[in-house]
């Protein structure tokens, strides 16, 4: 089954919201036009409490895009975003979501982050998507939203791990930070991961 699967798209990651992607807007006219080529349409939100421990303002002294260990990991310290509740962790309006049939939601342990749409970063608790996507005989996915280095990046790469086949919208994601991104597409590219634009669906 063709599935598309679409990462956070949520104001906080919007132009204008706390963790602002550039011209993040811009994907969501793109997922609009192509929901009418899949048989199964899902997304994430990312759906943090007050407080989140990767929040930059959960630790004194601490500044926004800081690096601390935190439970043995490295972590981003992120500006507050996508709080439950708040506008930010809306979906953008424009966004078409009639058509999505479930939201999976992560980072709701305030003391693990959760950039994969699959599992929390330590991979200790499963979303569930796995086995929704498995259940619903769904084998070829077709990711796209935001940001393309970070939760794209991390949920492509559970997917792979979880014996999909994977594919990117590249024209339907944007990164944060674009020498990143194009060093992980060659990454991606060799794990197999097939990248291609919206008109080539």
């Amino acid at each position: 089954m063709k599935t598309l699967i679409i990462v956070d798209p949520q104001y906080d990651f919007m132009p204008g919201g706390s963790l602002e992607v550039e011209k993040g807007d811009e994907i969501i006219p793109v997922i609009n036009s192509i929901s009418d080529e899949f048989e199964l349409i899902v997304a994430t939100q990312d759906w943090h409490p007050d407080g989140h421990s990767s929040f930059a303002s959960s630790h004194n002294g601490k500044k926004q895009f800081d690096k601390i260990e935190w439970k043995g990991m490295e972590q981003v310290l992120w500006p507050d975003h996508c709080v439950q509740g708040s506008k930010g962790a809306n979906f953008h309006e424009a966004l078409k979501i009639d058509s999505v049939e479930a939201i999976f939601r992560k980072g709701m342990n305030p003391d693990i982050d959760s950039y994969s749409g699959f599992y929390d970063n330590e991979h200790k608790k499963s979303t569930g998507l796995s086995g929704y996507l498995k259940e619903k005989k769904a084998s070829e996915l077709y990711f796209c939203g935001l940001a393309a280095d970070i939760c794209v990046y991390f949920t492509l790469k559970d997917a792979i791990n979880e014996g999909f086949k994977v594919n990117l919208i590249e024209n339907a994601t944007r990164p944060l930070d674009e020498g990143d991104f194009a060093e992980q597409k060659k990454e991606l590219k060799s794990l197999g991961v097939n990248i291609l634009k919206s008109t080539e669906l």
